[in-house]
């Protein structure tokens, strides 16, 4: 388990490490170092928090999954409070003063691992029957209704993805689930064709082309950063899209600006890390020495590989624009503590993992097989 650990912390670093990088490089024209020594301090915090949480047993939380769930639920609502909430381009995502800006959903994906994997600790023969799903159902659809009244669809998504998931690790049958999933579908469908703004990011998505100079600009331009990159890329500080042609550079189409300066040779490293952090988060899961740990484990490494699938599928137009910051890279406070914190549970769990028996080395000696109880 060591080595997955090690592993695990090299991906991590190093994706915070070229985070920063790229945060400075396609910043530097527009604000200097500014942004840069703000997400430094955020990132000590972070790194502080993860070290903190991978020290503590995280056994520890199942006495405050509730605790978490009511302060997340507290800060959500404040959020919509007029004169509280900090409201930018119509939709009120923040708490603060002045540069100092929380996001209460980033902390609210985590407070919603937690809370599943109380469940699944401690209630998991009632999570089988429709019955006993009425309890973290309307717990996670509380959650999910005051993240969509921001309104924030894209986190609304994620996080009622992430809770299906985790709900059908923790046990719950695929029958009780589907009508769940089918019946969220129907209704973000419906919210997405009577909202005008994202029915039409929905039809750039569709026809990037003929929208290329309106709704699509941003994915259209998205699309031609990392085209120009090519196989090496530009060079570190020589994008050219980064010059006011791709909206939100620096925050969620930060991976445009990356794989325009560092190419599909740097774009493939990234996917590669994100993708043994997912092996290492399954295999640290799998070997946790409760359900508590493996519901942790599992909804964390859930978490960062969808966020960072969806973010990657928005700037290739995969997917339709969703809003979304990648993991670890994305400039954004709230986000890289929140990332870093479920790291640090992971940690816990790996710390925590039963070792196993050591086998002989000697070819010769044959194990003998345990003499039953009794006999």
């Amino acid at each position: 388990m060591k080595w997955v650990v090690t592993i695990l912390v090299f991906c991590v670093t190093a994706l915070v490490a070229l985070g920063l990088v790229m945060l400075y490089s396609s910043t530097m024209t527009q604000h200097g170092a500014d942004q840069l020594m703000r997400q430094l301090i955020w990132c000590g915090l972070g790194v502080t928090v993860c070290a903190v949480l991978a020290a503590v047993d995280y056994l520890h939380w199942r006495r405050w999954a509730w605790v978490l769930y009511a302060l997340a639920v507290i800060l959500l609502v404040l959020v919509l409070v007029p004169g509280i909430g900090i409201r930018v381009n119509g939709a009120s995502r923040w708490l603060g003063y002045g540069n100092l800006r929380v996001q209460p959903s980033e902390f609210g994906k985590l407070a919603l691992i937690v809370l599943l994997a109380w469940y699944g600790d401690q209630r998991a023969r009632q999570l089988a029957t429709l019955r006993g799903l009425l309890g973290p159902g309307l717990a996670v659809g509380v959650l999910l209704g005051l993240v969509f009244l921001e309104p924030d669809v894209g986190t609304t998504a994620l996080m009622a993805a992430l809770g299906l998931a985790l709900l059908l690790v923790a046990g719950v049958p695929w029958r009780l689930v589907i009508p769940a999933g089918l019946c969220g579908l129907t209704a973000l469908g419906l919210f997405v064709w009577q909202d005008p703004v994202r029915a039409q990011r929905v039809f750039s998505w569709l026809a990037l082309e003929e929208t290329k100079l309106g709704t699509g600009f941003q994915p259209y331009q998205a699309m031609l950063a990392l085209g120009s990159g090519g196989w090496t890329g530009l060079g570190l500080g020589n994008s050219r899209q980064k010059m006011g042609f791709v909206p939100e550079h620096h925050t969620d189409f930060i991976f445009a600006i990356l794989g325009e300066e560092l190419g599909l040779v740097g774009t493939m490293l990234v996917l590669l890390a994100y993708g043994t952090i997912l092996w290492c988060g399954l295999r640290i899961a799998l070997r946790a020495r409760e359900t508590f740990g493996l519901l942790l484990a599992m909804g964390v490494t859930l978490w960062i590989s969808l966020q960072a699938a969806i973010n990657i599928g928005v700037v290739t137009s995969t997917l339709p624009n969703k809003g979304l910051p990648l993991p670890f890279i994305s400039y954004g406070g709230s986000s890289l503590v929140a990332m870093l914190a479920a790291v640090g549970l992971l940690l816990s769990v790996a710390r925590r993992a039963p070792v196993p028996a050591p086998r002989s080395r000697n070819p010769f000696l044959v194990e003998q097989e345990p003499v039953p109880a009794g006999s």
